[in-house]
């Protein structure tokens, strides 16, 4: 009986305080119901990708490479751990990727090589593991790929966008100086001289040395059988099977379950993703292919890549 009082009271005091201070009050609920609908979706994203952290007993951490390769940091973060984790058993490398810099390939390809020895890990093709993408992908255990994935591209790409014609028919002379002949090389203002596209040439056959090398190395290869398809050629999945550069064909769940072998799990092998760091709205906008397009425009500038595709 006391406790139908209370909740009467209750209710009258709320009809007043609605009443008296309608906008308020209209605040109020909807800042709750918005508050229990952020806290609701938080809950299920959680669940929903701490699903796999769940799992008991001894796992395959998969590492995910996507799009071109710009920063290593994420990706070495995420070896190092499944590394360093002993429920870890074996890791899976998930390359979609046509390649990209040259400087972040080497990093994370050079990461792969010192978990070698310590734990499995092998390397599982989706759509593109091209260029830098296959670059990543030889330094692992062993490489699986689709019959169709896109790959091979084994070479170096270097180059700029030359705007001189259109600056001069817009009336702007750009004025550049210097304190060395092979500064400002690369140039989107003038045209390159013999000398530089031999420096650049030079330095573009030094690179493709590293990566044929750490191809050879890698897959355990004759480096003339390595040069000999490093021509900058797209290969199928299949085909790159039969040139030895992949070893078998299958889909990411056969990856998955080939590593887990390999790691020593005996009974049902359980796979745990990982996440990227957090990357805030404007990160993410800086990092947009529009604003890439922006600036290739605004700064244009000499780039140097692993990649099937040159970037924009």
């Amino acid at each position: 009986m006391a406790v139908s009082i209370t909740y009467h009271l209750y209710l009258k005091k709320k009809s007043m305080f609605s009443r008296r201070h309608p906008y308020l009050f209209f605040i109020l609920v909807s800042s709750s119901i918005f508050a229990a609908v952020i806290i609701g979706i938080s809950t299920l994203i959680f669940l929903g990708t701490r699903e796999s952290d769940f799992n008991m007993g001894e796992k395959v951490g998969v590492v995910e490479i996507s799009g071109i390769i710009t920063d290593a940091r994420d990706t070495i973060r995420n070896i190092k751990k499944y590394r360093e984790d002993d429920s870890i058993k074996a890791i899976v490398l998930r390359i979609d990727s046509p390649g990209g810099v040259v400087g972040p390939a080497q990093e994370i390809y050079r990461e792969v090589r010192k978990t070698v020895g310590e734990k499995k890990i092998i390397a599982s093709m989706g759509a593109v593991a091209a260029s830098g993408g296959y670059y990543v992908a030889a330094g692992t255990d062993g490489i699986m790929a689709n019959p169709g994935t896109i790959t091979g591209s084994i070479g170096v790409i270097i180059g700029y966008t030359n705007f001189e014609e259109i600056l001069q028919k817009i009336g702007l002379y750009p004025v550049v100086v210097k304190s060395g002949e092979y500064k400002d090389m690369g140039s989107p203002v003038r045209k390159m001289t013999e000398r530089e596209k031999k420096l650049l040439q030079d330095f573009v056959d030094s690179t493709h040395r590293q990566f044929v090398a750490a191809v050879a190395e890698g897959r355990k290869m004759d480096p003339a059988k390595v040069r000999a398809v490093a021509d900058g050629r797209i290969i199928t999945g299949e085909d790159a099977k039969s040139l030895g550069l992949v070893d078998r064909l299958g889909n990411i769940e056969d990856a998955i379950e080939w590593a887990g072998r390999m790691g020593g799990i005996k009974g049902k092998i359980s796979a745990v993703y990982s996440r990227k760091a957090n990357i805030s709205f404007i990160d993410y906008f800086i990092e947009s292919s529009i604003m890439k397009i922006v600036n290739r425009i605004v700064n244009p500038e000499l780039y140097v890549g692993y990649i099937l595709k040159a970037p924009i």
